[in-house]
């Protein structure tokens, strides 16, 4: 929300819509935390990721006086505030990185990675790519030396091997911690470590050779490519991420945390190896306290999917561990618009909804969610994300996921008097909060209704997870039971258009629904099968 008419967001515009958030009541959506990408002072070559001071607001948002407001009526209304830490690297312009790179014998010359070039020709150290195309070292002219960058040439990558890059960040860490923050989102943490010996990295196709890889660095056919694959850098990233020394760095935070208790942590960490990924909440619970496994992002539509998906999840968690969910963020298509075909996208969303809320662990709901926003499809003129603005059209880059939040029909969907720093998604008059708030079968009502319920359960709060087969025999639905104590919940998700008969599980007992995605069905009792309507879902409490 824009507070000064300025077309940015700004923690104003936050501090306006808190009671939207959570006023205690029913008639707000009843969230717990906010988590906030970067809002630190940054130069914005990559829309906050870059930060130049970790200590400062940037000016574009508001003031640290705004955000210690902001701390306060949001705790006022029991809502934690997470925010983003960016530490993987820097920006180009940080006081860190403008002193490292003013000669090598700059004492803080060790704190990002710096390497000669190899051979006559003066190559780049070895051949890791970033993640926005192209080579991850770039020379520099006046130190004669090449720096590392995982991401834009613009974002230099920080050397964890050097003992004072800790202690800087753990200051960075403290001073927020201070100031009243309650957690931190790690952004690419399974980046912090890279190999010492700086090998090369295998290439993603057995017997390619670096010539092979410099051709597809050609423009069209790599975005090509990325669209077929999702693989920017064309090789495995055996080296440069996933160094077992990333443990101990993490541990070193949690250590901090610990000292604030009430603080959490979650993860960014990718990888295709849900054991992998579980690794990073240590061996004993002394690392992440929370960690994403984003292949729930990246599913067919399919209940079996879904279902394989979160048992691998849960299979691979270790005891005691503590999940966190989401469908959507701001790096990838919304999933109402991955999952919007044959014209029942809103069914689909309500059903993503239930799965979300239900699941065990922690889930977080990106903006708009609630209301079954769309992605937007943007023109080059009006991108600002450098993968889009660099691969244009063959990758139109992240932005469709980022446009302003819809809050009404009016001029620029109530999101601001000016120009918007993007532009609106489709469909605004109807797919926004004002709209939905009057209407008690909207998705946003839906959604209130399953968050203050799900407050009420124990099941659902912090109960057990178990995937049920057995009552299933269509492999359309994926089912699962939520208990705590006494209290059971049987929740159940029709992934398909035609109507599935389910039944409970056996025993001495029947089932009440609680609630379903259907709002035209009533409430039942004594139930031992239930027929779900196509792309319907419920929650069932079994009854003694």
């Amino acid at each position: 929300m824009d507070s000064n008419s300025k077309g940015l967001g700004d923690l104003q515009g936050i501090l306006s819509k808190l009671d939207y958030l959570n006023d205690g009541t029913q008639h707000s959506l009843g969230i717990d935390a906010i988590w906030f990408s970067p809002f630190f002072k940054s130069p914005d070559y990559d829309y906050g990721y870059d930060i130049s001071d970790y200590c400062q607001i940037d000016p574009r948002y508001g003031s640290l006086d705004d955000f210690q407001q902001l701390l306060e009526e949001a705790h006022e209304r029991s809502i934690k505030v997470i925010v983003d830490l960016v530490v993987n690297h820097t920006s180009h312009l940080h006081p860190w990185f403008l002193e490292s790179r003013s000669s090598r014998d700059s004492s803080k010359r060790n704190w990002y990675i710096w390497e000669d070039g190899r051979g006559k020709k003066n190559r780049p150290p070895n051949n890791w790519r970033n993640h926005f195309f192209g080579p991850a070292w770039t020379w520099d002219e006046k130190t004669e030396q090449y720096y590392l960058h995982s991401f834009l040439s613009e974002q230099p990558d920080l050397n964890w091997r050097n003992p004072e890059v800790m202690e800087a960040v753990g200051d960075v860490i403290r001073y927020w911690l201070n100031f009243g923050v309650d957690g931190f989102r790690l952004d690419v943490a399974h980046h912090y470590s890279k190999d010492q010996k700086m090998r090369n990295n295998p290439l993603f196709f057995a017997g390619w050779k670096d010539s092979t890889v410099k051709f597809f660095s050609d423009r069209t056919f790599m975005a090509g490519l990325m669209k077929l694959f999702a693989l920017p850098t064309m090789q495995i990233g055996k080296y440069n991420q996933h160094q077992p020394e990333t443990h101990e760095i993490l541990k070193g935070f949690r250590n901090i945390f610990n000292q604030y208790p009430g603080t959490t942590s979650v993860g960014e960490i990718m990888g295709d190896n849900p054991e992998l990924i579980a690794s990073y909440y240590g061996q004993h619970s002394d690392e992440l306290h929370m960690n994403f496994y984003f292949e729930m992002l990246h599913l067919r539509w399919k209940a079996s999917a879904f279902r394989r998906c979160v048992d691998r999840w849960e299979k691979a968690l270790p005891s005691g561990s503590w999940p966190a969910h989401a469908l959507s963020n701001h790096d990838i298509t919304r999933a109402i618009s991955r999952y919007d075909f044959d014209n029942r996208g809103d069914d689909r969303a309500r059903l993503l909804m239930l799965m979300l809320l239900t699941l065990r662990g922690t889930p977080f709901i990106y903006y708009g969610e609630e209301i079954a926003m769309r992605e937007a499809k943007l023109s080059r003129e009006d991108l600002r994300d450098p993968v889009g603005l660099k691969w244009y059209p063959l990758h139109e880059g992240r932005d469709g996921c980022r446009t302003p939040m819809q809050w009404s029909g009016d001029i620029n969907a109530g999101f601001s008097n000016a120009k918007p720093w993007l532009p609106l998604g489709p469909d605004t008059d109807q797919y926004n909060v004002s709209v939905m708030d009057s209407d008690q079968q909207s998705i946003l009502s839906f959604t209130k209704k399953l968050i203050w319920m799900r407050k009420e359960m124990p099941a659902l709060l912090e109960g057990e997870y178990k995937a049920i087969g057995e009552v299933v025999s269509s492999k359309h639905c994926f089912c699962f039971e939520r208990s705590a104590g006494k209290q059971r919940l049987l929740i159940y998700l029709n992934f398909s258009l035609q109507r599935q008969n389910v039944d409970l599980p056996g025993g001495n007992f029947a089932g009440r629904l609680l609630l379903s995605t259907n709002h035209e069905r009533k409430s039942e009792n004594n139930l031992s099968t239930v027929n779900l309507d196509g792309l319907e879902g419920c929650i069932i409490e079994i009854c003694p």
